[in-house]
């Protein structure tokens, strides 16, 4: 994240490293002896340069931070945006490995859950 030579962003972003068949595998990434093969896979920004971006949709925070990631180093993934049903999706054995997401308008609040 630090050759992206940003003065100031906060990316939410997750550690992870790919299983044998491309699926992430975060006990690998807990085992340590991956290390070299651990990459982050980035998909919302919080903050660019002094602006707190939570307040704004989801789709354009998104965009923001794939603009911004193009240059990133092999280490720093861009996670897409899906849109649809993930209902036959989420069925598939492959899903085990998968994160939940938000709606593409929402924003990001900061505090205790109700």
């Amino acid at each position: 994240m630090a050759r992206l030579n940003l003065r100031h962003a906060i990316i939410d972003a997750e550690g992870c490293c790919d299983g044998d068949k491309g699926i992430a595998d975060f006990e690998r990434l807990m085992a340590r002896v991956y290390d070299a093969s651990a990459y982050a896979y980035a998909f919302d920004l919080l903050a660019l340069d002094g602006e707190d971006m939570r307040s704004k949709p989801l789709a354009d925070r998104k965009a923001s931070l794939g603009k911004l990631l193009r240059k990133a180093k092999p280490g720093v993934r861009y996670s897409e945006h899906l849109t649809g049903d993930a209902a036959p999706f989420l069925s598939t054995p492959a899903s085990s490995g998968l994160r939940a997401s938000c709606p593409s308008g929402s924003t990001r609040r900061i505090g205790r859950a109700r």
